[in-house]
């Protein structure tokens, strides 16, 4: 069974009221690689789902306040592009409840008291299938669609930016797209222009950073013939050439106030006045603006105007970072090694675990322009059928690689001056364990490989009875 179905990442629910057997089924799923989070309630899961999916969810049917059959039938009700796999278990479950929880959506059904092993075997079994599907799925994507007008992405947030683009594209008034650099806020400008009844129309990008302050003007807005010394002739300006399409002020938080100004005119009257000419112009055009600012912040200090902040957050677009789209890491890094290869006459198998799992925990700061910047450079020097740690920037083989660091030097750790004071080896042995214990916010299961030790051999240590203790995995 390979890596990337069942190992380091792969995260497993577990929702039982009985907190002895919630913590052993963690133990358990732990031993088997796979991360563990355990919840007395579907309640609690109904919560931590607003902000996260696991990979597999493991449920009692008999549950306090909503019982695991009615947290399946919502689950089911959201529609996901990708649920979660989901084993129901019970000591009270008949066959016609088993198999009402099939016909709901279960994976399998697994009755108490539980055979571990065949407990685990199931849970492994499971995660393999949704894994095969989701590969399956995503490669129907990729040899069938362009994704959504160029964008791909299938994570949660992505699904929600597409919906929210196919609404506001609907609309007549201005959008204002936010989010880092390099998160493809142009992009996500060209997909609302090509969902809107504008789409046969031109779709016009301009960068505001990347015109002098003395040329906005006329860049923008035309000139009439000898407006200035150099007019020898007029200009229509870049919005009278967007006419019947959309617009797209990129990093528009660079625009000078006085432009800021005559812009809100044409948002609010459709009209413009060219420079050098008295008479206003009308102009049909829908503006799309774009900045990776703290637009806000910027309104708060009087760089941008508030009134013009106010017309342009009408319709807000927030692209997703990078580090918050999970699943589309991988999604986006094999799509570029394939462009690269293809581009490059090589034919490349993909990409080693160890180096997946480096691209999958890196933050990338830079966002997607980042991974396909390092995914070019890696196909560039790889002489080899994948790509390998090796060839992967020097910044993401270190940050992603990063542990925990820890001195003896610090607070609580420290051995006093006075000799007669030294403690016994027990007590720095105890320290030391509360210590990494602290550093890794109380997750066990991480202490004990900075340890070096079995999270059995742990809990005895600190004196706990390990079938009555919950890890404190992460989410």
């Amino acid at each position: 069974m390979t890596q990337t179905e069942t190992g380091p990442g792969k995260k497993v629910w577990i929702i039982e009221d009985d907190q002895a057997l919630g913590s052993l089924l963690c133990e358990e799923i732990q031993d088997a690689g796979l991360d563990a989070r355990w919840m007395p309630s579907a309640e609690n899961a109904v919560t931590a789902m607003e902000t996260a999916l696991p990979d597999l969810i493991v449920c009692d049917l008999k549950l306090p306040g909503m019982d695991g059959l009615a947290f399946l039938n919502r689950l089911q009700d959201q529609a996901l592009d990708f649920p979660p796999g989901f084993l129901m278990i019970t000591a009270f479950g008949t066959i016609s409840r088993a198999v009402e929880a099939l016909k709901a959506g279960a994976d399998d059904f697994l009755a108490k008291p539980l055979d571990l092993e065949h407990f685990i075997l199931v849970v492994k079994r499971t995660l393999e299938r949704k894994q095969l599907s989701k590969t399956i799925n995503r490669m129907r994507g990729f040899l069938s669609s362009d994704g959504f007008h160029g964008i791909y992405g299938q994570s949660r947030p992505m699904r929600y930016l597409f919906g929210q683009i196919r609404q506001v594209a609907k609309a007549r008034g201005p959008v204002l797209i936010l989010g880092e650099s390099g998160t493809g806020k142009e992009l996500v400008a060209k997909a609302v222009h090509k969902e809107s009844d504008r789409a046969q129309g031109p779709f016009v990008p301009v960068n505001c950073a990347g015109i002098p302050e003395n040329l906005m003007e006329t860049e923008l807005f035309g000139h009439a013939q000898g407006a200035f010394t150099g007019a020898g002739k007029s200009r229509q300006g870049i919005f009278m050439e967007a006419r019947g399409g959309s617009l797209l002020l990129d990093e528009i938080s660079e625009m000078p106030l006085f432009l800021q100004a005559k812009l809100l005119r044409v948002l609010q009257d459709g009209k413009l006045r060219r420079v050098g000419e008295n008479v206003e112009d009308q102009v049909d055009v829908r503006i799309l603006a774009a900045t990776h600012r703290d637009i806000d912040q910027d309104v708060r200090t009087g760089e941008f105007r508030e009134d013009l902040f106010f017309r342009l957050e009408t319709f807000a677009l927030r692209v997703p970072p990078l580090r918050d789209r999970g699943e589309d890491i991988e999604l986006l890094a094999d799509r570029f090694l394939r462009r690269f290869s293809l581009g490059q006459g090589k034919t490349l198998k993909g990409f080693s675990p160890r180096a997946l799992d480096l691209i999958s925990r890196y933050p990338f700061p830079g966002n997607v322009r980042e991974l396909r910047n390092a995914v070019e450079r890696a196909v560039t020097f790889t002489t080899g059928d994948r790509i390998r740690v090796a060839h992967l920037p020097a910044r993401i083989r270190t940050q992603a690689s990063k542990n925990v660091s820890l001195s003896v030097s610090e607070p609580g750790l420290a051995f006093p001056a006075d000799n007669t004071a030294l403690p016994p080896l027990a007590e720095i042995e105890r320290r030391y364990i509360h210590h990494v214990l602290a550093r890794v916010e109380g997750n066990k299961r991480r202490a004990a490989a900075l340890l070096g030790i079995g999270r059995r051999t742990l809990y005895r240590r600190l004196g706990n009875d390990p079938m009555g203790t919950a890890d404190k995995s992460e989410p």
